[in-house]
């Protein structure tokens, strides 16, 4: 598989953002594939997953309600849509995946090379 990420820049607190992932080599069928995230000096964490099967999605607590997951099977493509950014959203975005019967990858084999959000004034 191929995963490749876009959509990443700066923008002011309070504004919005839509991240996509495209990933290219086979079907998604059977596949979780989850949004994580690094900023400097800090662990990587999951943001949000769907399970491409039943878009059954999950959501880390500090971005619920702001952040929203989507796939369009058509394009095998992920986005994330986020709203009302915090500066704590700040970090290199990932996009990873793996044939899992979970919500999120617990182990992803597949990783993007990443997009970096900054917000800031």
């Amino acid at each position: 598989l191929h995963v490749v990420e876009s959509g990443g820049g700066l923008v002011q607190p309070g504004g919005t953002l839509r991240l996509s992932c495209t990933i290219s080599g086979r079907s998604l069928e059977n596949y979780a594939i989850g949004w994580f995230r690094q900023a400097p000096g800090k662990e990587r964490e999951k943001v949000a997953c769907i399970r491409v099967n039943d878009g059954t999605t999950y959501y880390r607590e500090s971005v619920k309600g702001r952040f929203s997951i989507s796939i369009d099977r058509a394009k095998d493509t992920l986005y994330l849509q986020m709203n009302s950014l915090q500066r704590e959203d700040t970090a290199v975005y990932y996009c990873a995946t793996q044939l899992s019967r979970y919500v999120c990858p617990p182990t992803p084999e597949y990783w993007g090379q990443g997009t970096q959000v900054t917000v800031s004034s």
